[in-house]
């Protein structure tokens, strides 16, 4: 499961967005981003519920496309202007809340970790699943704790069990990144140490992270860079222990906090 990044800051970067609105039905949802991002950087896209990081990540995924183009735009995945969501996948492996509730049915760990092979949820006759795909899908139910549940359906296993079989559908085809939207919510204390865990170990296997949250506690101590976002715009960029501090984050969720730091995890107090 280890990915080399040797030579990352040489290859094009992931993401490349220069001044790029999105505006849809009237409404503004990012306003002149300006983003890059390198293969195997592990990054915190931290702000409060409707801060727009969720429309960020659905412009990267080309859910959603910049409502202005011009000479001042640059809206670019590994150095093209074009890209589909099938070439996306061998890069980014991609893990949300939607996709959890999608494959909240009868289909079992095995399945769904396979299915990540086809983007489909879960698997279909027309669907030829090779040795090869069986021998990845065992070393990735393995590499994340959760050979256990091969067997299981997703109807009978708790939200952080659900969360790790989709990170092991995403990482099928070795993604250079995987981004996680939101992935704590609905998770108690002891998923959210498994959880912290799994994501460590994800990281220093040399995958990067893009975290995509609300909750400071969500940041590992692997994550270097954290990007603010409010009102669909990038607050602050730059290194966790500048960016994590009590006047910024006070700022971005407006209510006066203390950040304090323990163990490489950041918290907030005071408020």
């Amino acid at each position: 499961m280890t990915n080399s990044t040797t030579g990352a800051q040489q290859s094009p970067p992931l993401v490349e967005f220069k001044n790029v609105s999105v505006v849809r039905d009237g409404h503004r949802l990012l306003d002149s981003v300006s983003l890059t991002i390198r293969e195997g950087e592990n990054i915190a896209l931290l702000g409060p519920n409707g801060a727009g990081k969720s429309s960020l990540i659905r412009t990267i995924t080309r859910e959603y496309y910049p409502s202005y183009r011009g000479p001042d735009v640059t809206f670019r995945f590994r150095g093209r202007d074009r890209w589909d969501a099938f070439g996306l996948r061998s890069h980014i492996g991609i893990v949300s809340g939607d996709l959890q509730h999608t494959f909240t049915r009868g289909i079992s760990g095995r399945e769904v970790v396979l299915s990540g092979f086809f983007s489909s949820v879960g698997l279909f006759l027309s669907h030829e699943v090779t040795p090869g795909m069986e021998q990845k899908t065992d070393e990735i139910l393995e590499f994340l704790g959760v050979a256990h549940l091969a067997d299981r359906p997703m109807t009978e296993i708790s939200s952080g069990e659900a969360r790790r079989l989709l990170i092991g559908r995403a990482l099928v085809h070795d993604p250079g990144t995987l981004l996680l939207d939101e992935p704590t919510n609905s998770l108690d204390l002891h998923a959210l140490h498994i959880f912290r865990k799994t994501l460590r170990k994800i990281a220093r296997s040399g995958t990067g992270i893009i975290l995509v949250t609300h909750n400071l506690h969500d940041i590992i101590p692997e994550i270097s860079r954290v990007i603010l976002m409010r009102d669909g715009a990038i607050q602050e960029d730059g290194p966790k222990a500048d960016v994590l501090t009590d006047e910024a984050i006070g700022g971005l969720f407006s209510v006066p906090v203390h950040v304090v730091e323990e163990g490489g995890y950041y918290y907030v107090t005071g408020y």
